[in-house]
């Protein structure tokens, strides 16, 4: 829950970012942002993909979701049929670009190295960002950051 002085603090921040030409680098002020946005029940995952991707768009959402959380809350059921679809073409992704960098094709056999190096991909194009961010708060997935995932912890 939010009271009225974190939602007051919120736009505060919120116009001083949108003061900047560039709100990417209103760093003291996204910061803020974090830190007050943590103090919410917004999942972990959403406040970390809109604090790093600086979305002033998204923030303006996620501050009126707080304003009026359940009418925000009921916009956005997916099926979990195209949520589980989703979910394997993630996986099926994930463990081909696995297999094409572990693949031995395309490296010098005289260097060592043995084991993925793969952490996250970008999610298939086929479904929209609201898909992987469902994910995200059932905590399938993980979002690292510009554009990528990892599978979470589930």
């Amino acid at each position: 829950m939010t009271d009225e002085a974190n939602l007051a603090k919120l736009d505060e921040l919120l116009a001083a970012i949108r003061e900047y030409e560039d709100p990417r680098r209103a760093g003291d002020e996204w910061k803020q942002v974090f830190r007050l946005l943590q103090k919410t029940d917004i999942p972990k995952g959403r406040i970390t993909g809109v604090v790093g991707m600086r979305s002033v768009a998204e923030l303006s959402e996620l501050i009126e979701q707080l304003r009026a959380p359940e009418t925000a809350a009921g916009e956005q059921e997916i099926d979990p049929e195209v949520l589980k679809k989703a979910y394997e073409a993630f996986r099926k992704r994930l463990k081909l670009t696995v297999l094409d960098e572990e693949s031995t094709l395309g490296r010098s056999p005289l260097t060592k190295g043995s084991g993925s190096t793969v952490a996250a991909i970008a999610p298939p194009k086929e479904w929209p960002g609201e898909v992987w961010q469902a994910l995200v708060r059932q905590g399938k997935l993980k979002y690292i950051g510009h554009g990528f995932y990892e599978l979470g912890n589930k």
